[in-house]
């Protein structure tokens, strides 16, 4: 090009007395050469094709996905007794072990029993005085009818002698009152487990002195077999609840920290009021706990189960980016292009997400990869992506 730009300038200034027609001619031929010389230069400039970027991908599946609500719960003893003494006693003795499981009626602790022994020894022997008086009293009575009768005592003697078998057969009443009082006095110095459970620390060791209903108390037992778990949700979910839970009970599922399998159990209380503090309705579930994954105080994720929803369409959650367009995903197209298609987006749980609209069954998605993706790029499918068989169908709610 340039040897042919050299000669046409030698020619133009060889032969100037041809005039402007010379020169009109050598302009247009220089803009030619120079147009060639360009377009040579942007062929060896022109930039190489972009490599592919690789990705992971998933198919976009069609599956039922459960109704769920989730909160933190508390794991609460299904019933609590705090055992203590209802007769001031020295403890004389403990029949079981810190921690120890107890059956109902099982014996616990023994008072010392010789005080209230001797109390009742007392009580009945003023009820054996007392009923002696009384026998005396009615026959003095009885002589007294018939001796009125004849004349022989006054109206007044008469009186003197019926009143005093009255009072005396009072006083046995109240003699045998006193009896019964220091027998149940004294049935309470065998303290015996009123529930089944399982105990806890003990709070005063034998040989102390204890007051009647005095605190600290002896034991607490705890009864978890079966198990409450405590939770709470917003008022805003209370209708979800209350329309679901309507003829049925709905499943509960308690997630442990550091156990794989749920503990499984079914909701049975509904408080009758929204804490107007938090804005919160507390519920409690019960579990079986046979195996004794629960533990009162403990805290769990809980997961309540409302429904199944049919037929939903869902993906990764991890491919679901959002933009100045709102939430979107990368769809893989035949010619392994992507294209960004905005969606509306369900609901998450766990790992998947549905979708509402803007997604086909059988699509293509990317699930890892889009930071260096933008529309209409080149994508390499790594190895373990859905078009090698793997998808969302892996994840399972727990129900």
């Amino acid at each position: 090009m340039e040897i042919m730009q050299d000669k046409i300038e030698t020619a133009a200034r060889a032969d100037l007395r041809n005039g402007p027609a010379v020169w009109a001619c050598a302009f247009i031929l220089t803009v030619i050469g120079g147009s060639l010389a360009g377009c040579s230069e942007d062929r060896a400039s022109a930039a190489p094709p972009r490599p592919a970027v690789p990705v992971i991908v998933a198919k976009v599946e069609q599956r039922d996905v459960p109704l769920e609500v989730h909160a933190i719960g508390n794991v609460l003893a299904y019933s609590m007794v705090q055992v203590k003494s209802l007769v001031g006693a020295q403890l004389d003795k403990a029949y079981f072990k810190e921690g120890d499981d107890v059956r109902k009626g099982q014996l616990l602790f023994t008072l010392d029993k010789r005080q209230i022994q001797a109390d009742l020894a007392q009580a009945e022997a003023n009820m054996a005085r007392d009923e002696a008086q009384l026998a005396n009293a009615k026959a003095n009575a009885a002589r007294s009818t018939e001796l009125l009768k004849a004349g022989v005592i006054s109206q007044q003697d008469y009186d003197a002698a019926s009143a005093n078998a009255n009072a005396l057969e009072a006083a046995v009443v109240a003699d045998r009152a006193a009896v019964q009082n220091q027998k149940v006095q004294l049935s309470y110095t065998d303290i015996y487990s009123p529930i089944d459970g399982r105990t806890g620390s003990l709070a005063i060791y034998p040989g102390n002195l204890i007051k009647a209903n005095d605190t600290p108390f002896l034991v607490t037992i705890n009864e978890i077999q079966p198990i409450y778990v405590e939770f709470a949700l917003p008022e805003q979910q209370l209708a979800l609840v209350k329309e679901y839970s309507t003829g049925q009970k709905l499943p509960v599922l308690a997630h442990i920290n550091g156990v794989t399998e749920p503990a499984e159990g079914s909701l049975t209380f509904l408080d009758n009021t929204v804490d107007t503090t938090t804005g919160t309705i507390k519920l409690k579930a019960t579990f079986e706990n046979r195996d004794r994954k629960l533990w009162p105080g403990q805290f769990v994720d809980v997961s309540l189960k409302l429904a199944v929803e049919k037929s939903k369409l869902v993906i990764p959650a991890s491919a679901v980016q959002t933009g100045l367009k709102g939430q979107y995903v990368y769809v893989v197209k035949p010619d392994l292009t992507v294209e960004d298609r905005v969606v509306t987006v369900g609901r998450t749980l766990g790992p998947i997400t549905t979708i509402e609209k803007g997604l086909q069954q059988g699509e293509t998605v990317v699930t890892d990869g889009q930071v260096r993706l933008q529309p209409n790029a080149k994508v390499e499918i790594k190895q373990g992506s859905a078009s090698n068989g793997s998808s969302v169908s892996g994840y399972t709610s727990g129900y």
